[in-house]
């Protein structure tokens, strides 16, 4: 309930550059607030159905109740998000809501709205009301500035997201193939400082086989579970299932090889082995995770080890329409 309320300020929010260029005129009224045209854009008028991409800060005047005067509460700035929101023109039918000006802005405006705390309270049960925000009271008032960077189509929205991941890919690819050479010359050095003889695959994945396993080798669509410790390579273990002393899950990893369900030295390690197989995989970062930290213990750009027993191979399953592939699950800190 209380989400449905901060939408008003959380959904989006972002300073709006020159909303001093006032158009004139007064405020006009829709859906339970004031609006006001402050800037006009050059392009065409949103419909339902559109993807409009803006962005917008909502704030709000609340009295501190020690110095008994009126601050300015920031509730949301999308400009500190680093990127414009996106969002579908729909018919908006609840009172207060800032998405209601969508159909009525162009491509390029930017509006100031005014909306009553009284229009949101007015939708909320009487027995709700005893947990909502200190500044969402009677006589207060929303402020939210709000500019409309685009207006598209369905299609074009789709082409813009397709060639924002494409871009985006090839920057990782590209800082992915930077930070290879540097894992390996460490992972390298590791290796000649403990004694380790490790094989090395064509993407960069080290690993030693300490039980070879029986069987036929896994292969790509096949169902695995597996027992694993990972470790940074200073020895730190940031997860396990095997020590429930560490991790409080003790269940078997179970995902389908090829899939990309895992991070890629994972899926691709795993696929080296055989059914009672254990080994240790050394993932340079780019086939770990790479730039990103999925946790306090894992920094990025970090070579992480794994060590993994195959417990159970099952057959290949039909692939069902509109998988949607898992990353490897978020490791928990250590105790």
């Amino acid at each position: 309930m209380i989400k449905r309320i901060l939408a008003i300020a959380l959904t989006g929010a972002a300073i709006i550059g020159n909303t001093g260029c006032n158009s004139g005129g007064d405020f006009k009224k829709t859906h339970g607030f004031e609006y006001k045209i402050v800037r006009h854009g050059k392009g065409r008028l949103a419909k339902l159905g559109d993807v409009v991409s803006y962005q917008l800060i909502a704030t709000v005047d609340t009295m501190d109740p020690g110095t008994k005067k009126m601050n300015t509460m920031e509730l949301g700035n999308s400009y500190k998000q680093g990127r414009p929101q996106m969002a579908r023109v729909q018919d908006v039918k609840q009172p207060g809501q800032y998405q209601s000006m969508f159909p009525l802005m162009s491509g390029g405006d930017s509006a100031v709205l005014h909306i009553s705390c009284d229009s949101i309270l007015q939708t909320i049960p009487a027995e709700q009301k005893m947990h909502l925000p200190s500044w969402l009271k009677s006589g207060n008032k929303i402020v939210v500035s709000l500019s409309m960077i685009s207006v598209m189509t369905e299609d074009e929205a789709k082409k813009e997201q397709m060639a924002e991941q494409e871009k985006m890919q090839a920057e990782a690819k590209a800082k992915a193939e930077q930070q290879m050479p540097i894992d390996d010359k460490t992972l390298q050095d590791y290796f000649a400082k403990n004694n380790i003889k490790a094989q090395k695959t064509a993407s960069g994945l080290y690993y030693t086989i300490q039980k070879p396993g029986s069987g036929e080798q896994i292969t790509a669509g096949q169902t695995v579970s597996v027992k694993y410790t990972g470790k940074t390579l200073d020895g730190k273990v940031f997860d396990t299932n095997v020590d429930t002393s560490i991790s409080h899950h003790g269940d078997p990893l179970t995902f389908t090889v090829g899939q990309g369900q895992m991070i890629p030295g994972m899926d691709e390690g795993v696929a080296l082995l055989k059914k009672g197989s254990k080994a240790t995989l050394y993932m340079p970062s780019p086939l770990a995770y790479g730039e990103r930290s999925p946790g306090p213990t894992i920094a990025p750009n970090s070579i992480l080890t794994f060590e993994v027993e195959v417990t159970e191979v099952k057959a290949a399953k039909p692939q069902g329409p509109g998988g949607m592939p898992r990353s490897m699950p978020m490791p928990k800190p250590a105790k």
